[in-house]
């Protein structure tokens, strides 16, 4: 699963036992080396749907790692596009993946938690990838309450939701018994390493992002596949701020 250039077994092993931080900063230097990266198909996928939404000025990318998703806000915001991350090994990698003088909209990185975000209504656009598993399914509220609460009215958060693997597939499988010993690993060890593949689920999450204030339409990825019945292996949660404020304004 891994290149050369990627993180050995002892590094992963080192970074599963310490702190979600504290992993982070570990493996960040690698991180772009690891399927934990979100694939290109997938930004690009994304970022065509995302750009029939616009146009934007300014955007932000949630729990921002290594940059990709600031990578898409350059190709769709016109001004400004921000990064935000609790991880200060990440944010130092995508500093330097997007260096100052740089063409496109101006870049900023902000080191904080994606629970208690510092930003006024400043943005247009909202986007994360891949980082929802970090988060327990009691935090998910509060997270959406955050982001609600940095778009201005009118802006949009989106991202990609990809259908959940067949009962009993080995994926299916693979997800569980991830889990399974992630559950196992945080009832026995301090500090918690928190992530987990099968606590967002479409459900919940149109609840609480309704909840949040938000209002909510799936777009289908048909480019990312489709499943043997015919639906989309991947969809585009687009979830809008309307009003001038709602339960998760700030």
């Amino acid at each position: 699963m891994f290149t050369k250039q990627g993180p050995t077994v002892r590094e992963l092993a080192v970074q599963a036992l310490s702190s979600t931080e504290r992993g982070y900063d570990l493996l960040a230097p690698k991180f772009d080396e690891t399927p934990y990266r979100t694939p290109d198909r997938v930004l690009d996928a994304v970022t065509r749907a995302v750009r029939e939404l616009g146009p934007f000025d300014a955007g932000l990318d949630v729990c921002c790692g290594t940059g990709a998703g600031v990578g898409v806000l350059r190709q769709l915001c016109r001004e400004r596009a921000v990064g935000v991350d609790f991880s200060a090994g990440m944010l130092a990698e995508a500093r330097g993946a997007f260096p100052p003088g740089s063409e496109g909209p101006a870049v900023h990185w902000v080191r904080a938690d994606a629970r208690s975000l510092p930003f006024a209504p400043a943005f247009d656009l909202a986007l994360s990838f891949g980082a929802f598993g970090h988060f327990l399914p009691a935090e998910r509220f509060g997270l959406f309450a955050e982001v609600y609460g940095s778009l201005r009215p009118g802006g949009q958060f989106v991202f990609p939701l990809g259908a959940p693997p067949p009962v009993g597939s080995r994926a299916y499988w693979s997800l569980f018994g991830f889990d399974a010993a992630m559950w196992v690993r945080n009832a026995l060890w301090r500090p918690r390493f928190v992530m987990y593949y099968r606590t967002f689920r479409l459900g919940d999450v149109l609840e609480d992002l309704t909840q949040a204030g938000f209002v909510v339409r799936l777009l289908p990825l048909t480019e990312l596949g489709l499943r043997p019945d015919g639906s989309p292996r991947a969809r585009l949660v687009v979830a809008t701020r309307e009003g001038q404020d709602g339960p998760g304004g700030s």
